[in-house]
């Protein structure tokens, strides 16, 4: 008998019940400990399943070929071929397996650097998508659109911001206080008289027209709204094509930008024109002094420029980072946009040369001008303070701390009061010329998102977030 494992006589021979085999008892308990199974047939098997072979014990006869010395030599020497051979075969198999292992750290080392390649010109190629000049002005009568051209402003434009400047710089620092204008007693007493029910719920956007009557109003469903004050109803509706991002009015043009990217003029209700320059959502607009030159600024880092006399954008000036708020100077000769990267950058309109840059701590998101044009107030995003600058001197001139998240900011025409709104009330902020001292006249609970003085700052604006415009003024 010979076992079915080790081809040697068994010392303890056992038989399967099941395949009729021959084991050696140590080496099948051994192999069914570990595997379950007959390892010949490959069915199930257990130590049940054996049954022990009554044989006398024997002692195994040694092989003929080890009888001798030369025999025994010639076993050895078979043994040390064997050995050598295998050593021969391991090392190849190693050499082979560095072999392949070099091939595969080559191969992942060069899909790195694909990757790499493809992630940098991936990256690239967003950055020049978002500086792709789509310029596409679509006029009222059918006229052919433009493409953005960022070489230079027209003669005929430039001439407008030159005669702007020269004209408003002259007279600024001497104009006198308006007949009529609200003063500091009287905007201590200011409280809620006038409240509309909710117009354009999510907006954020808050703009009065020079009569002081009609107050433009968008929301997130993608319409704006023309209300009435002296009528207490909406009396135009636009349609902006996507949720209002700003709103602002030039004279009696209403102009409307909106997270699709388009900027969209209306007269009278009508929509008389739409840029797309922007590639990316629209985040502020803003009316040059002269009153027919609109700014816009977007996320794709970039301000555009429009002539709404030939209804045509024509100039497209590109920052080093996405841009949500901007104002221009009262003078007209410079363009302030507030960065995500926390810095207020100032460009030559006529150029659109970089002229200046302020640091702030935060994304800038709300840029005001006082009317002499002296000063800039800043906010940057969920802060509770506002940074006022001195453009004479360039440096921070005060910081003022209001104690409530400001969301919008309004610097009435005389210069002395300073509006705030935000989620948890207004503020009124007064700058004394004589004592160059700041005070707060007004602190007031309504809640707004967007601010605006009335008529001679005789009235106070403000919109909350479910699109209702409260009014306040004196009870008297």
């Amino acid at each position: 008998m010979q076992c079915a494992i080790s081809g040697e006589a068994p010392q303890v021979p056992v038989v399967s019940t099941k395949s009729g085999n021959v084991f050696e008892k140590r080496l099948i308990e051994a192999y069914i400990a570990e595997h379950g199974k007959d390892p010949v047939t490959g069915e199930e098997l257990s130590t049940d399943d054996l049954v022990e072979v009554k044989t006398s014990r024997i002692v195994r006869p040694r092989p003929p070929t080890l009888t001798s010395i030369p025999s025994l030599l010639s076993v050895f020497q078979e043994e040390w071929d064997a050995l050598a051979l295998e050593t021969y075969q391991l090392r190849q198999a190693l050499a082979q397996t560095r072999q392949e292992l070099s091939t595969a750290l080559y191969q992942h080392d060069a899909a790195v650097r694909v990757i790499a390649r493809l992630t940098k010109e991936r990256d690239e190629a967003r950055d020049a998508l978002a500086k792709v000049s789509v310029g596409a002005a679509r006029a009222p009568a059918g006229a052919d659109t433009m493409q953005v051209d960022s070489t230079g402003l027209p003669q005929a434009v430039v001439a407008r911001i030159e005669s702007t400047q020269e004209k408003l710089s002259k007279t600024r620092s001497k104009r006198p206080i308006p007949d009529g204008w609200a003063t500091s007693e009287a905007i201590q007493e200011y409280k809620p008289a006038q409240s509309t029910e909710s117009l354009y719920p999510g907006g954020k956007s808050l703009a009065l027209d020079p009569t002081g009557d009609l107050v433009l109003v968008g929301g997130v469903d993608g319409v704006a709204g023309v209300y009435s004050l002296s009528k207490q109803q909406v009396v135009q509706t636009l349609k902006a094509g996507g949720p209002v991002t700003d709103a602002v009015w030039a004279g009696n043009k209403a102009i409307v930008a909106s997270a699709t990217g388009a900027v969209k003029v209306f007269e009278n209700g009508t929509e008389i024109a739409n840029f797309t320059s922007h590639a990316g959502e629209v985040t502020a607009l803003a009316v040059h002094p002269s009153g027919d030159i609109i700014g816009s600024v977007g996320v794709d880092k970039s301000y555009v420029l429009y002539d709404l006399t030939t209804s045509s954008p024509i100039t497209q000036i590109f920052s080093d980072s996405g841009l949500i708020s901007a104002k221009f100077h009262p003078d007209g000769h410079l363009f302030a946009v507030g960065g995500t990267d926390g810095q207020i950058k100032i460009f030559d309109v006529k150029s659109g040369a970089a002229a200046a840059s302020f640091p702030m701590s935060a994304p800038v998101t709300c840029l005001e001008f006082s009317e002499n044009g002296y000063f800039m107030a800043a906010v940057t995003e969920n802060s509770t303070s506002i940074s006022v600058w001195d453009l004479r001197k360039s440096k921070l001139l005060k910081v003022l701390e209001t104690g409530t998240r400001i969301s919008s900011l309004n610097w009435d025409y005389t210069g002395q009061f300073l509006l705030t709104g935000g989620p948890n009330g207004l503020t009124v902020q007064q700058y004394t010329k004589s004592t160059k001292e700041w005070s707060e006249p007004l602190r007031s609970a309504v809640p707004a998102v967007a601010v605006a003085w009335g008529a001679s700052a005789q009235s106070i604006l403000a919109l909350n977030e479910e699109g209702v415009i409260t009014v306040l003024a004196s009870q008297a």
